[in-house]
């Protein structure tokens, strides 16, 4: 009897809060929500979107695809697109490249890795062309080739500056040779441009690496970076292979670059617009360095 009444009386354990499991969680849509991979603060996508997509904790820089930087940096709707038309083929027999090819159009909503336009940047008219590293890693192809060379000669006839945003993994590899040959095409047609006179910003952001960094994105008569932006010609870890010695931490970021000289500014995101504006307006007829 007493062991009964014991454990009728035994007093209940109290409850806690718990874990659902993951098959009882409610779906959270993908995309809302954004983990920093520096400050690993977590915030919405859509007031990172309104920070230009640097990130509201540590100022961390995310990648921007080739629109949101155009429409981040021309003035509203004076830009007008070149070359949209022009697509890549498959010289070398490559395979599943034109596949891949097409995966990637109709992911970014451009046919190639480079966007390309004569637009306005605080009033001023200017050429501009933007990688954009989620088409095939923005590597350099034909036609990425091609199209950054007719913008060159686009700025020439019309006397304006020329302006590149390069994000690009180097040069594509399913077009061999035919990739490496864009290096001096691009070249040729910059050193044309200047030989009339033009101005060249080039403005690296993450990555620029590779064949790209070795040629056009090297060749502004002002180099700018993004803040944190990866910019060299071969990987970290066959430099230390190669050269048996360990390397920086921050080797091969902006800040190093422009520590040793390769660059002339790191320019925030934010201040991008407003500080290539003065530079335009300091080159015009009248201007200090017209």
């Amino acid at each position: 009897m007493i062991k009964d009444l014991f454990y009728k009386q035994k007093p209940k354990k109290k409850k806690y809060a718990t874990i659902p499991s993951a098959a009882s969680k409610q779906d959270v849509p993908e995309g809302i929500m954004q983990k920093c991979p520096k400050c690993k603060k977590i915030m919405y996508t859509k007031e990172l979107k309104k920070n230009m997509h640097v990130c509201l904790q540590c100022d961390y820089h995310y990648g921007m695809n080739a629109f949101e930087r155009r429409d981040s940096f021309i003035d509203e709707g004076t830009f007008t697109e070149l070359d949209e038309s022009l697509r890549s083929t498959n010289p070398l027999g490559f395979p599943d490249y034109i596949e891949k090819v097409e995966k990637d159009r109709e992911k970014t909503k451009l046919n190639e890795a480079i966007l390309t336009g004569v637009g306005k940047v605080n009033g001023y008219d200017v050429v501009v062309a933007i990688m954009d590293s989620n088409f095939r890693m923005g590597s350099m192809g034909s036609v990425v080739g091609e199209k950054i060379t007719r913008a060159i000669e686009e700025a020439g006839r019309l006397g304006v500056p020329f302006i590149i945003f390069t994000a690009s993994g180097g040069a594509r590899m399913q077009e061999g040779v035919l990739s490496l040959m864009q290096m001096a095409k691009t070249s040729v047609a910059l050193k044309r441009f200047s030989d009339q006179g033009g101005l060249i910003i080039s403005i690296m952001t993450h990555p620029t690496t590779g064949g790209v960094s070795a040629s056009f994105a090297s060749l502004g008569d002002y180099n700018f970076a993004e803040p944190g932006a990866l910019i060299g010609f071969a990987g970290r870890r066959i430099i230390e292979q190669t050269i048996r010695e360990k390397l920086p931490e921050d080797f091969q970021t902006a800040e190093f670059l422009l520590k040793h000289g390769q660059l002339d500014a790191v320019i925030h995101r934010h201040e991008m617009k407003e500080q290539i504006g003065l530079l335009l307006d300091i080159h015009q007829p009248g201007g200090e360095l017209a």
